[in-house]
């Protein structure tokens, strides 16, 4: 017995098909449970209190100073304009301060992935019996506040002549300075998340490797470190991020003002007997740039490398 729906004669003799018998349910709506409501409310209140000071601090460098002296900052504005940010990136000669964050942020990012990955590929791949105590050491530096270490750190970068290499003679002053107290805080949480990412790669991939007769270099750098990319890319934007925003170490460590990274350079925005806040936020907005291009950029990096062995048992 076919299934097809018979054609049936309209009035003035034309066929026409037979609907078809709607036997199967219809599909119905899952009721919305209270804990769902919640649970989006409470993620749009979070978004909203985090937006909220960016927000602010746009709505204040887009306005002139004299208005908000006038009418204050909660107000409505009368005038929007891009002045701020011109005059904030001018005065503060600021691509002269970002070349310098990038001197000190790139190599100390390439640097701490470079050996990180070493100590990881090291304590995870080779059985010994230094290997836990090696990774306790390395994770141990970043357990230790910065400030316990800065006045003994602040005499020995003194102490450490380097005629010829650095433009002050010294390690104190210097890009150099920068980028090795950089690497030696972080290059122990990196160490402690690519070891145990490398643990767990198949340990047949390194023991083939090693019966073809291939070195313990080969096996670092051509076997192991390509299969780190989503973890090497997550600590990579990690990494951009707190070098970029560091502000301690440069206002320790460096004395010149030609020579300070972006953050100490906002420094300039402020004057001795006046700041202009609408005037700073502007800058301020103006360093964020840099982070978000680097985040967009390694977003899908990122996110993979955060949920790596989220479904394993």
């Amino acid at each position: 017995m076919s299934s097809h729906p018979s054609p049936t004669t309209t009035p003035n003799g034309a066929l026409r098909a037979a609907p078809l018998h709607s036997g199967a349910p219809r599909k119905q709506r899952t009721p919305i449970r209270p804990a769902r409501i919640l649970l989006h409310t409470f993620l749009v209140v979070t978004s909203l209190a985090w937006l909220a000071p960016l927000l602010w601090a746009l709505l204040a460098a887009m306005r002139p100073y004299a208005e908000t002296s006038t009418k204050g900052y909660v107000s409505w504005p009368d005038k929007l304009t891009f002045d701020n940010f011109t005059g904030a990136f001018q005065q503060s000669d600021m691509l002269h301060y970002f070349a310098n964050t990038l001197l000190i942020a790139v190599p100390a990012v390439l640097l701490t992935l470079l050996l990180s990955s070493m100590v990881a590929f090291y304590v995870s791949r080779f059985d010994f019996r230094v290997n836990l105590f090696l990774l306790l050491v390395f994770t141990a530096g970043n357990l230790l506040p910065q400030q316990v270490i800065i006045t003994p750190l602040y005499r020995l970068y003194l102490l450490i002549d380097l005629p010829g290499i650095t433009m002050s003679g010294k390690l104190y002053d210097s890009a150099l300075g920068l980028v090795l107290i950089h690497v030696a805080f972080q290059a122990g949480f990196c160490a402690f998340v690519l070891s145990n990412y490398m643990r767990s790669l198949p340990h047949e991939l390194t023991e083939a490797a090693l019966v073809d007769g291939a070195s313990v270099w080969r096996l670092y750098w051509q076997i192991v470190l390509p299969l780190c990319k989503p973890a090497m890319a997550a600590l990579a934007t990690l990494l951009s991020i707190w070098i970029y925003n560091d502000f301690f170490w440069a206002i320790v460590l460096i004395s010149t003002g030609e020579n300070m990274p972006i953050t100490s350079a906002l420094n300039n925005l402020s004057g001795q007997y006046f700041t202009d806040p609408n005037l700073v936020a502007a800058g301020a907005l103006l360093t964020a740039i840099p982070t978000l291009i680097v985040y967009f950029a390694l977003q899908r990096q990122f996110v993979s490398g955060l949920t790596l062995g989220a479904n394993k048992g």
